[in-house]
């Protein structure tokens, strides 16, 4: 072992993305295969978002607006906030590498989150040597209730994913509030809520209405419904003085041009978003009538993707047959798989796959 190595870095374990559709098709010798294991937007970048970037892609010799000025002003617009509540990053993995900077000290301070939710805020928090405290799901939902009885006074801040990755499922705002009026006002809350945009439910409680609290940070995304994932776009919403303190330590130049244009343009485009979830929320019905169907339990899901308790390892049957879903073996969650909400052939695909595959 080398010894010029941090020893710390060798007890994480490292992120695994899902497998990329090229590398599918070589293995297998495919001609076609779909990707449904990374909750992916499948409809592609609408004809706005690609026009902003062949306009953004003629000044590519020259630096990217390091503050993010019109990206950041078109937000505040669109959200009914200030530009200084605004931290634009490189996705929001990068709004948690700001986040573990700022506010956490390695050695003393540690974090709460559940043991089944986005893996980043563990692999996070061990990078910058800080202890994780992992509180069971209950019923495959965020057990705030545990997370507060969780609380030392060595906690510095607690994680939530709302809607969960990868559940789908999420706490209501009366939980939430509840939550939040029980916990110590000098613990940090981080918000993360993704797949926020695809939900429907009346009971959700939005980021925006809480970015104003001293202790409280939203996280979002342009990955997800904005269909960005390859440009790395996020943002967070938090008070001014929290976003001041990210700002220092933000790097220069982080967003690069082309995404700064596509977002604006993918902010614009009302219709591509109201297309998109729509789409979803049909093919996750779909999904759900065929999987009734076919006997098999799932967990019902308000955002792009669904858990499907096929009590089995199908994940190499089903890539025989160009379907790349996720197995959720990481989790301890075996014989569940998690499904992305495709396009309407994909989705079908994938339920002729499925039966294939538990034969």
């Amino acid at each position: 072992m080398n010894t010029n190595i941090n020893n710390r870095i060798y007890n994480i374990i490292p992120y695994k993305p899902g497998k990329p559709i090229e590398e599918v098709k070589r293995e297998y010798g495919l001609k076609e295969a779909v990707k449904l294991a990374s909750n992916e937007s499948p409809f592609g970048a609408s004809k706005k978002v690609l026009s902003a970037i062949t306009a953004a892609a003629m000044d590519i010799n020259r630096y990217p607006d390091g503050g993010c000025f019109y990206l950041k002003s078109r937000l505040a617009d669109k959200l009914g906030v200030k530009s200084q509540n605004l931290v634009l990053t490189n996705g929001s993995d990068e709004a948690l590498d700001l986040i573990a900077k700022v506010f956490l000290r390695p050695g003393k301070d540690k974090i709460i989150t559940s043991s089944v939710t986005f893996l980043e805020y563990k692999i996070t928090a061990q990078i910058f040597g800080i202890k994780v405290r992992e509180v069971p799901l209950v019923d495959f939902k965020y057990d705030l209730k545990g997370m507060k009885n969780a609380i030392t006074k060595n906690t510095k801040a607690v994680f939530i994913a709302n809607p969960n990755n990868p559940t789908g499922t999420y706490v209501t705002k009366k939980e939430f509030d509840s939550f939040l009026r029980a916990i110590p006002r000098d613990i940090i809350v981080v918000y993360d809520e993704a797949y926020q945009e695809f939900v429907d439910a009346g009971d959700f409680p939005k980021g925006v209405d809480y970015y104003r609290r001293k202790n409280f940070i939203t996280l979002k995304t342009f990955s997800k419904i904005y269909g960005l994932a390859g440009l790395r776009v996020g943002y967070a919403l938090t008070n001014s003085e929290f976003a001041a303190a990210l700002e220092r330590v933000r790097q220069p130049f982080n967003v690069n041009s082309i995404a700064q244009a596509a977002a604006m343009a993918a902010l614009d485009d009302v219709k591509y978003i109201k297309d998109t979830k729509q789409a979803v929320t049909s093919g996750r019905k779909f999904l759900c009538r065929q999987l009734e169907k076919m006997g098999i339990n799932y967990i019902p899901s308000v955002a792009n993707f669904m858990l499907v308790d096929v009590k089995k390892d199908v994940f190499k049957a089903m890539l025989k047959q160009g379907v790349i879903i996720r197995p959720m073996d990481m989790y301890g969650l075996r014989g569940i798989i998690r499904v992305t909400i495709g396009t309407q052939s994909e989705n079908k695909k994938f339920i002729d796959a499925l039966k294939r595959a538990l034969k």
